[in-house]
């Protein structure tokens, strides 16, 4: 007896009930679900993933679509009908290489295979009126022309005005490489590059970093040697600037409070070759066996992972710490070119909530730093609420002054803001995520 293949667009389907319909992070059910069917081909994967996060980016301009074409709206939907009309139409708007048929047909008959045979009818009408129509689905209204949350724009525009909104916007609909930072202590940038290529990705090198590297075209990055060896490490840009601007010297101890998954520890325990140490901490034992299954497959022994909440003050740290990096808890929205969920997760009230949240927690760790020492308080969001209104409400409270951080960055990366030691990076604006960074050094 032979077991029926899964196809990828059940596969598909599946993940996104997952997201759509049960509140799963996209990244985290994608990641299982392609894990689930190793055996996939490698066009096979990339189908699921392009159908995946493609629905969930465009599902405002999706919805619009679905509600002209169709006489229920998708809130009055039964949930798989819904997810199974979003992933189609997604593929007949979007994906220029899958016929407007195969989308049609495939869905039908999905709908056949998952008890809903009564509905065929329904999903193939509504998918061929989109089809018949989909040249009128341009639009130009900005909440649907970038699937973007009208509070969210509102308030980009509030910080940055208008154009800047827009291109911060835009960009998070460009797909994008796969960024990754080098681990120099364990091998040269050149050796990490030909091991890639070797394995079939294509490779760039960034601009701004000669130790980050941009992926494209390899299929599972934990089948590929120099991920398997602890040479890279899945890194922005942006958040390599963070061990950049840390800079800590030989010999240092540095304290990462927040620090799960553990690139930015790993980035430091890099930097000090051998040296010093980097304590990582997180708050759950699930966290920090993320940030010990990066340590092992490093290879590192100058770094170790603890279950600590940061709210929490840790006596036997106070004034210890060379360098205490704070990239704390936030909304995300720096990020919502790799994480398109984040957009319709979060809300204003979440965003005082995390701001509110990053203040506690400052308000402990401070104390770790040695007088003379480093505070790098960091975040991947773009909200000036969690970013340089919480920095200004710290340099008010607590006995720091702000570090100098012009031309620390490379060529292409300066803004007049690092003179009083901070920069707010945004997506569109500059090459990588969104993300903030602001440098302290303690004066007593």
């Amino acid at each position: 007896m032979t077991t029926k293949k899964v196809t990828e667009r059940e596969i598909a389907l599946d993940i996104l009930m997952e997201v759509l319909e049960r509140g799963s992070f996209i990244h985290i059910s994608l990641f299982r679900g392609l894990d689930k069917y190793q055996y996939l081909e490698k066009q096979e994967r990339s189908f699921i993933t392009r159908v995946v996060d493609g629905t969930v980016e465009y599902l405002l301009p999706i919805d619009e679509a679905i509600n002209i074409c169709s006489k229920i709206r998708t809130e009055k939907m039964k949930p798989l009908i819904r997810t199974l009309l979003r992933m189609s139409v997604y593929q007949i708007l979007y994906m220029d290489r899958v016929p407007d048929s195969a989308a049609c047909n495939e869905a039908v008959k999905l709908a056949a295979a998952r008890h809903f045979s009564g509905l065929k009818g329904f999903v193939n009408g509504v998918l061929r009126n989109v089809s018949r129509r989909k040249d009128e689905f341009i639009f130009s209204d900005p909440v649907l022309k970038y699937s973007m949350p009208e509070w969210i724009l509102k308030r980009w525009e509030k910080d940055y005005g208008w154009e800047t909104a827009e291109r911060i916007a835009e960009a998070f609909l460009r797909e994008t490489p796969t960024a990754v930072r080098c681990n120099q202590t364990l091998a040269s940038v050149e050796t990490v590059k030909a091991s890639l290529r070797a394995q079939g990705a294509e490779v760039s090198q960034s601009e701004y970093a000669e130790d980050i590297l941009l992926l494209k075209g390899y299929d599972y990055l934990e089948s590929l040697e120099a991920f398997q060896k602890g040479w890279i490490q899945v890194q922005d840009l942006s958040s390599s600037f963070v061990g950049t601007l840390a800079a800590p010297a030989h010999g240092d101890y540095v304290i990462d409070v927040c620090g799960a998954p553990g690139g930015k520890a790993l980035h430091l325990a890099d930097l000090l070759q051998g040296t010093g140490m980097v304590e990582v901490r997180d708050i759950s034992y699930q966290k920090v066996s993320m940030i010990e299954e990066n340590i092992d497959r490093s290879g590192f022994q100058n770094i170790r992972a603890q279950v600590w909440d940061a709210l929490e003050l840790h006596e036997e740290s106070v004034e210890q710490a060379d360098v205490v990096i704070a990239d704390l808890p936030c909304s995300g929205l720096g990020i919502i070119g790799k994480k398109p969920d984040i957009k319709y997760r979060v809300t204003e009230q979440d965003l005082e909530e995390l701001a509110a949240l990053q203040r506690e927690i400052l308000s402990v760790v401070w104390k770790y730093v040695k007088p003379g020492g480093r505070l790098v308080y960091s975040t991947c969001t773009i909200d000036a609420l969690e970013n340089q209104d919480n920095r200004k409400w710290f340099l008010e409270n607590f006995p720091f002054q702000p570090e100098d951080i012009s031309h620390k960055l490379g060529k292409g990366i300066e803004e007049p803001s690092m003179k009083e030691g901070w920069i707010q990076l945004l997506p569109g604006v500059h090459p990588c995520d969104g993300f903030f960074i602001s440098v302290f050094q303690r004066t007593e």
